[in-house]
């Protein structure tokens, strides 16, 4: 967890595996981190009475799940959406994640592990 409060989930899977598969799967292995949870902020593609039914087995019943959704089809800043996605521009920053060149999805993960452990790093050091 961060000092912002926010706990990292990484998944790597196939390019046709299901992300609300994949997002389930994430909450399940961080149950141990979850006890506090109060609020998931998800993106529209993670809309549904099914997925939402699926998250409360793994983090309870008390969890709100907001949805975040565009209001109009011009660019505007969403909140908290920002979060993820710096994450993921900070990590097109390097070489060997700009592009999927490795075989093995472990692979990939591994990668994606150690630029962010130097992201970390870089922020404590400065």
């Amino acid at each position: 967890m961060d000092s912002q409060g926010f706990i990292l989930g990484l998944l790597v899977t196939e390019a046709n595996a299901s992300e609300r598969l994949g997002a389930v799967v994430i909450f399940d292995e961080l149950r141990q981190h979850l006890s506090s949870l109060e609020v998931i902020y998800l993106d529209q593609g993670y809309c549904g009475e099914n997925f939402a039914r699926a998250i409360r087995q793994v983090c309870g019943e008390s969890v709100r799940l907001e949805v975040v959704k565009r209001s109009s089809k011009e660019f505007e800043v969403l909140a908290k959406c920002w979060v993820v996605e710096r994450i993921i521009g900070c990590l097109n920053y390097y070489r060997r994640l700009s592009k999927d060149y490795e075989l093995y999805t472990e692979i990939s993960e591994a990668m994606i592990y150690g630029a962010l452990i130097r992201i970390m790093l870089s922020r404590i050091t400065s």
